[in-house]
């Protein structure tokens, strides 16, 4: 068992030893999810029970790595975490620079990992290594790749060559950028890629080893109101768009995950056009990989169609992550016209 502390966020230490290097200290925050699971004699299935403390002392060799503080910031599964939750997330990272660590890993649910990491990176550009990891298969399951997630997390966390490429997410011993990473399979630990890039990096013998470095992109400010209301409607054969006119007293911005390279039925371009006259409506497409075109199709409905309509294009970004990047800039009061630079910029 590995002597860890679990701490509340107001205190925190660090456990020394002479076999530890005393240089490298890593603060892994715990949200739940699967990593967290394990079955109970209240429940028929798994549920987050574990601590932080629970997790990091079952982790083989993780005394090797770094000295480890744990804190349990929540505990719940990923997908009923909120918006709030990571703006709170963003603040601890921040504190977490001034207290000097070298690196934060953050363990949570996988359904919401890929836009959680999305999110803390659009808000968190200090310079302390950020890693989000996970599992795919709970604690009590044969084969639970928790432990071996949260090894190569840390392992990354302190590593020089992490420091300065954003937040990245640690799974299956790969290391992807929280900007282009997805969750592609349902059950499968080999579940997370970067399907228009391919992993950043890998973890091997303990050793984090990056391909390259990644530009920075421009931050966002942490909102400063209400958070924003904003959906995704999905195009989809045979769809009327009837629903779509109701939206316009219900949301404050709209995300269309169009068909292929930004196309949508006929009957939806006149609403679309209307709801783009109220508020910011970005154009993304359904696939998740590639670009939204810009000139290439010309009949109604098609991308030079909408765009032409007062669509703001995604660029690269999936639907979800625009879906985030929207609600930040809109909730952080963002004009207009910088809307459509920050997609691109972000894409």
């Amino acid at each position: 068992m590995i002597p860890v502390r679990t701490v509340v966020p107001s205190e925190r230490s660090f456990v020394l030893s002479a076999d530890r290097d005393p240089n490298r200290t890593v603060l892994v925050l715990t949200l739940g999810g699967t990593i967290a699971m394990t079955r109970t004699a209240a429940a028929s299935g798994v549920t987050p029970t574990l601590t932080g403390s629970d997790l990091v002392g079952a982790v083989p060799g993780l005394r090797d790595a770094a000295e480890v503080t744990v804190e349990d910031f929540r505990q719940m599964p990923g997908a009923s975490l909120a918006f709030s939750d990571i703006v709170s997330l963003v603040d601890r990272l921040k504190q977490a620079d001034r207290e000097g660590v070298d690196g934060v890993v953050v363990t949570q649910g996988t359904d919401t990992l890929e836009e959680t990491a999305f999110l803390t990176g659009l808000y968190y550009q200090g310079p302390t290594p950020v890693v989000f990891t996970g599992a795919m298969r709970n604690a009590a399951t044969a084969g639970a790749d928790g432990p071996a997630n949260l090894l190569a997390a840390v392992q990354t966390a302190v590593s020089a060559e992490a420091r300065g490429t954003g937040v990245l997410v640690v799974l299956g011993d790969e290391i992807h950028a929280a900007r282009h990473v997805r969750k592609m399979h349902t059950t499968s630990p080999a579940a997370f890629e970067s399907p228009n890039t391919g992993p950043l990096g890998h973890v091997a013998e303990g050793t984090a080893r990056l391909r390259g470095s990644l530009s920075p992109i421009a931050p966002v400010p942490l909102p400063v109101g209400a958070l924003p209301q904003v959906e995704i409607v999905t195009a989809s054969l045979g769809s009327s768009g009837t629903l779509l006119p109701g939206l316009a007293n219900e949301v404050s911005g709209l995300v269309v995950a169009a068909f292929g390279a930004g196309h949508v039925p006929e009957t939806w371009c006149r609403p679309l056009e209307a709801l783009a006259s109220t508020m910011p409506v970005i154009l993304a497409s359904r696939i998740g990989t590639g670009p939204v075109l810009t000139s290439t199709y010309a009949f109604p409905g098609s991308e030079s169609d909408l765009l032409a309509r007062g669509l703001i294009s995604a660029g690269n970004l999936d639907p979800y992550k625009a879906r985030l990047l929207l609600a930040a800039l809109l909730a952080a009061g963002t004009p207009r016209p910088d809307i459509a630079k920050a997609f691109l910029d972000h894409s």
